[in-house]
């Protein structure tokens, strides 16, 4: 079974609709409001209240300002520092982090300067750190192995923001929207905003309108318009049926890979110890003929998306390399079980993974067996032998 999270974004996509369907769809409010009370930063509030749009009900969250005059305009760096001094999780600061970086790049193409120059203004305020912050807390929150989303409504006409009146999609959105599938014209106004966008571009990994898997619940955020069509973003928690390979588990996850040839080989060691501490899945090199015929290794890291930013930061400050390759890849994981087995020389724990309903592997757990035959002063060999005497 795979636990999905899908978007169906017929009537676009805001951060305060966003927050307004998660929480629709089960998100506790309370855990929403103490999480981002972490950012340490005052002057806003959460405002929540049931609504409807056509009459489909749902909930609305607005980000209520104490002090709307006082509000001032961030860098990039402000953003990160907020968010790397806080106290939320790592999961929930690296996708924070990524989402802001989709805007900065954004903005700074559209407006030809370099990322760092870029002035969040509408969202370096405190209602979109609020939603682009709330959004990683949410999904976090929800525990899906996948997201997924339909193409993405833009709406029409022109919109004002702080460079003036601008055609929808705004630049910066049409520019975080590279690549995804887009629909547009549907009603006269901006339908998907930059945070929206944004939220969608770093967080979904498959855009699709097809769907495989059986709805177990459904939530719907209520935007603040009420036009010719609800404006309302509609969200599903969707569970895959049984898999015809049955026992086979698939996930998503991240591939971190860097080349070295000037760094200590007996560093690896140190360097994998740190990774798996990280929550790496797996830790690997591979001899590589770099150029000049520089002799070499790939060191490859396995994990899942929540965990880059620090397996990132490991790779940068602890190894010679300056630069990395990320991409995703599919896992494909045997289901798995642990057993305990009783032996004349002790209990032993093994390992049993299964396929189409059959067991197709017993591996017993080594760190175990190697105690047992150092206790014993027998060799490793009659150690297994005796596990597999057991099963």
């Amino acid at each position: 079974m795979k636990k999905i999270l899908y978007y169906d974004c017929f009537a676009g996509i805001s951060g305060d609709m966003n927050l307004g369907a998660l929480v629709d769809l089960g998100v506790d409010p309370g855990h929403l409001e103490k999480e981002l009370g972490k950012l340490n930063i005052e002057g806003f509030r959460l405002a929540m209240e049931k609504d409807k749009r056509k009459g489909i009900s749902g909930t609305r969250v607005s980000v209520v300002i104490d002090n709307p005059e006082n509000e001032k305009h961030r860098h990039l760096r402000d953003i990160e520092k907020l968010i790397n001094e806080s106290t939320l999780s790592e999961e929930v600061q690296s996708k924070s982090l990524s989402i802001f970086n989709r805007v900065a790049t954004a903005e700074a193409k559209v407006h030809n300067i370099a990322i760092n120059e870029v002035h969040f203004h509408e969202v370096g305020a405190l209602d979109s750190i609020a939603d682009i912050v709330g959004a990683a807390i949410c999904q976090a929150y929800l525990e899906v192995d996948e997201i997924q989303a339909s193409p993405v409504q833009l709406g029409g006409g022109f919109v004002e923001c702080a460079h003036g009146t601008m055609p929808v999609p705004a630049p910066a959105t049409a520019e975080i929207l590279r690549g995804i599938p887009v629909r547009t014209g549907l009603i006269d106004y901006e339908a998907t905003t930059p945070t929206g966008a944004a939220i969608l571009a770093a967080t979904v990994d498959h855009f699709r309108e097809e769907t495989d898997w059986v709805i177990s619940a459904t939530g719907y955020g209520i935007g603040q318009r009420d036009g010719k069509i609800p404006n309302v973003l509609r969200v599903y928690l969707g569970e895959t049926g049984v898999s015809e390979k049955k026992d086979l588990v698939e996930k998503e996850a991240v591939m971190l890979e860097c080349n070295m040839d000037d760094m200590n080989p007996e560093w690896y060691a140190y360097i994998s110890d740190l990774l798996f501490e990280a929550g790496a899945a797996d830790v690997y090199t591979t001899p590589v003929v770099m150029k000049k015929s520089r002799p070499g290794h790939m060191l490859s890291v396995l994990c899942d998306r929540g965990k880059t930013g620090k397996v990132k930061e490991i790779l940068f400050t602890g190894t010679s390399t300056i630069g990395l390759r990320e991409y995703p890849v599919n896992k494909n994981m045997l289901r798995r079980e642990m057993v305990e087995v009783k032996t004349r020389y002790g209990k032993v724990d093994v390992k049993r993974s299964y396929y189409n309903g059959r067991v197709v592997n017993e591996k017993p757990e080594f760190e175990q067996c190697r105690l047992l035959a150092k206790k014993y002063h027998i060799s490793l060999e009659e150690i297994r032998k005796e596990v597999y005497k057991n099963l």
